[in-house]
């Protein structure tokens, strides 16, 4: 079976693999702006323009991750950025209804949520279930989960038939048929942890 990595849906500092740092002006400057101010990083008004009140912002976040806190925005602290907006995004949708065939805030199936959240992020992954598990991104083991990796279950049939987005903590968010919307189920749940497959990681 050939691997696909999934690609951007747009362009941005994250999948263009931009560093970002202090005197730069533009677009993705603005982006960063903006999304340091909805994770609550930032609170002035984007401009476009990396001063000194960015880098403070940038620090404060890159703390808070652990990070190397030099205010430049490099791989690693976008990727972080990348993530943290993939669960925020994920986590606003909590209690939308289930719907077969779903991929839109009115109704989700478990594919569709997830192909939803990502696209909303810039990642395209594939629609169904089983695409997603054979045809994007990369292999990683249940002991290596990391956030925004997909993990994937056995469920109402043999193979790959449901999927949902780890979120850290042992926990997953997906649209589950059984509760009827979104929830956060624990990877340790009797009924999922016996029926994990695998996991793919579309956010490198």
């Amino acid at each position: 079976v050939t691997t696909v990595i999934s690609v951007p849906a747009h362009a941005d500092y994250y999948s263009e693999k931009m560093v970002l740092s202090m005197g730069m002006r533009g677009s993705e400057v603005t982006r960063l702006q903006d999304d340091l101010k909805s994770l609550g990083y930032f609170w002035s008004n984007s401009t476009g323009y990396f001063g000194s009140i960015t880098k403070q912002a940038v620090m404060n976040y890159q703390r808070s991750k652990g990070l190397a806190a030099d205010g430049i925005v490099g791989r690693n602290t976008s990727r972080e950025v990348k993530l943290d907006k993939v669960i925020k995004t994920a986590k606003n949708y909590q209690g939308v209804p289930y719907v077969w065939g779903g991929t839109s805030p009115s109704g989700f199936d478990c594919s569709g949520f997830v192909y939803y959240v990502m696209q909303k992020n810039g990642i395209t992954v594939p629609r169904t279930t089983s695409q997603q598990y054979y045809n994007t991104g990369t292999w990683v083991s249940g002991g290596n989960l990391k956030r925004g990796d997909l993990v994937f279950f056995t469920t109402y049939q043999a193979g790959p038939s449901h999927v949902g987005i780890y979120i850290g903590n042992n926990q997953f968010i997906h649209a589950s048929s059984g509760s009827g919307k979104i929830i956060i189920s624990s990877m340790s749940n009797s009924y999922f942890a016996p029926r994990f497959i695998g996991a793919k990681r579309v956010i490198s």
